[in-house]
């Protein structure tokens, strides 16, 4: 259970790592927007980084639908932001990007991860992921970014997801990205009823045995928040659950909005998991 990140590789055994959401959009399904500005986004990211996020994931265009983005627009919404990052906080930089050219840009200021939700549709994408030696993220999708799926139909849900996964994960290693290098994450909310996410979120350990560090993303989720008819505002504590399920049973890399809090969950189930390494860590900070 191990990822490389710049060249560091990093035992995730009982330990996980915490991935901050920094959206540059204006109409980001959670925080509508509302650190769109530079100065504000860069505060953002500063509170995110003291509460202990391990990687900042920058993203310049909503998954679901919305107005269109140009790819220049999302260029110089994401890549002067990445920069600003890699020069101000010593920690890893991810692009929530399904575009080879965003990516190659941002790589090229100090981003490490390429966290693509399309699946690696575009494949010059993994080509540019090697070439930089960056980590990337294999997330399943039924169709495609930003197009309604309202009626998604899966023969065998579990077993298509999982084979989608394998293969993006089979691409990738062939394109020449490091097979230590590649996450994967079961896309809950895309191209999946609220149903079908919770029966993925029910087999996280399948896909937590993939061979492949398992992200998740289900903060704030809607199937969290239809399955308790809870608002946007009100799915801190679910998303914290989600946090702790999913590393009980194997996930180890988390996409979330609440940092402190997830980072006070993994850090508990990290010192259960494995006191003595907990106790050494503790005392070389200390």
């Amino acid at each position: 259970m191990k990822i490389r990140l710049k060249g560091q590789v990093i035992d995730l055994t009982t330990r996980a790592l915490v991935m901050g959401v920094l959206n540059r959009t204006p109409d980001s399904f959670y925080d509508k927007g509302s650190y769109f500005s530079f100065d504000v986004f860069l505060q953002k990211a500063e509170s995110l980084v003291e509460h202990g996020a391990d990687i900042l994931d920058v993203g310049g265009v909503k998954a679901g639908p919305g107005d269109e983005v140009p790819e220049e627009e999302e260029l110089e919404r994401v890549v002067p932001a990445v920069e600003a990052l890699n020069k101000r906080f010593d920690v890893y930089i991810s692009v929530d990007t399904w575009s080879a050219q965003v990516l190659k840009e941002s790589l090229s200021v100090g981003a490490c991860i390429g966290n693509d939700i399309s699946g690696f549709a575009n494949p010059k994408y993994l080509e540019v992921a090697a070439a930089a030696d960056a980590a990337v993220v294999a997330t399943h999708i039924r169709l495609e970014p930003r197009v309604k799926d309202p009626d998604p139909h899966y023969d065998d849900l579990i077993g298509d997801v999982a084979k989608f996964l394998v293969q993006r994960a089979d691409m990738a290693k062939q394109a020449g990205v490091d097979p230590c290098s590649i996450a994967v994450d079961v896309g809950y909310d895309l191209g999946k009823t609220t149903v079908q996410s919770m029966a993925l979120f029910g087999a996280t350990k399948t896909f937590a045995s993939l061979g492949y560090p398992l992200l998740v993303s289900a903060s704030n989720k809607g199937f969290l928040g239809e399955t308790l008819n809870l608002d946007i505002t009100a799915r801190r504590e679910a998303s914290l659950s989600a946090v702790a399920l999913s590393m009980v049973q194997g996930a180890r890399i988390f996409r979330v909005h609440d940092v402190k809090g997830t980072k006070r969950v993994v850090d508990t189930l990290s010192a259960v998991m494995d006191p003595t390494d907990w106790a050494h860590r503790v005392n070389e900070q200390t």
